[in-house]
């Protein structure tokens, strides 16, 4: 549990750092390059995944091209307060909800209550958002939500993924480089003169950025051989308590009632997850 609210912690840090960021999509493949380079420098010293999760790991970095795309959106049109919780605290439930038919794994009805409340409490950081200017948020929303599906898809594939690789350090950061190639080739194509500037000007902030993501992913799935898929997922989307004041106080979002209702509902579930 210590392990995988270590990992939440830094999701919420470089989800941060792309908010912050004054061109999302080129930031957010900045710091994939970030864990890409950091990936370079292990991988000759990590074991090779044994060959039963390469298809699972060509699948995974497919569909994380999409979660970044996604992301970087969400990001443009919506504050992270609204659109965070949305896109982390949906993804497990649809996760919980097809655990069984997908991967032949139950979960005990306290688990379920933990998972129930996490989500729950997540999601419940959204209720008292209101667009600082006026506008709708129909478009945010939009986006969240289908990330949230693209989350629940991946969270599927490199659970199994990883099971199989033998080496889930090495598994993750093979995903990390593919994804890295494949999106920052897309954006230098489109905007090569911009993604050199970014470069030189916050290479070691998608350095710092591309560490968090990666650490953060690496210990997500070696929880994941180590326990049921549905309440990792779940735990980690604690991230959302480490967001929240991320965005309060560096980002200067506007910090509502209902927020630390919400938190304490989260870490109501975070003691079932843990008895459970």
């Amino acid at each position: 549990m210590l392990i995988v609210l270590l990992g939440a912690f830094l999701h919420a840090a470089w989800n941060a750092l792309v908010k912050s960021a004054t061109d999302k999509l080129i930031d957010t493949s900045l710091i994939l390059g970030g864990a890409a380079v950091l990936s370079v420098l292990a991988l000759p010293f990590l074991p090779i995944p044994a060959m039963p999760s390469w298809p699972y790991a060509f699948a995974s970095f497919v569909i994380h091209i999409g979660y970044f795309a996604l992301v970087a959106a969400a990001y443009r049109f919506g504050d992270m307060s609204y659109c965070y919780p949305l896109m982390r605290g949906t993804g497990p439930l649809i996760v919980a909800v097809l655990s069984g038919v997908v991967i032949g794994e139950t979960l005990s009805p306290l688990a379920w209550a933990g998972v129930l409340l996490v989500c729950g409490g997540v999601l419940g950081l959204t209720l008292a958002y209101r667009h600082p200017t006026g506008g709708s948020i129909a478009l945010p929303t939009l986006f969240a939500l289908a990330n949230a599906c693209v989350i629940a898809l991946y969270t599927f594939v490199d659970g199994i993924g990883v099971r199989l690789s033998g080496s889930p350090v090495a598994y993750t950061m093979w995903g990390f480089l593919l994804c890295a190639i494949a999106l920052i080739a897309w954006v230098t194509v489109r905007r090569p003169a911009a993604v050199a500037a970014r470069i030189r000007e916050q290479w070691l902030w998608a350095l710092i950025g591309g560490a968090c993501t990666l650490v953060s992913y690496v210990l997500a799935l070696w929880a994941m051989t180590r326990a049921p898929i549905a309440p990792v997922a779940a735990l980690r989307e604690t991230s959302i308590l480490f967001g929240m004041l991320l965005a309060s106080f560096a980002l200067k979002e506007r910090f509502g009632w209902a927020r630390p209702a919400a938190a304490a509902i989260v870490v109501c579930g975070i003691a079932a997850l843990r008895l459970g």
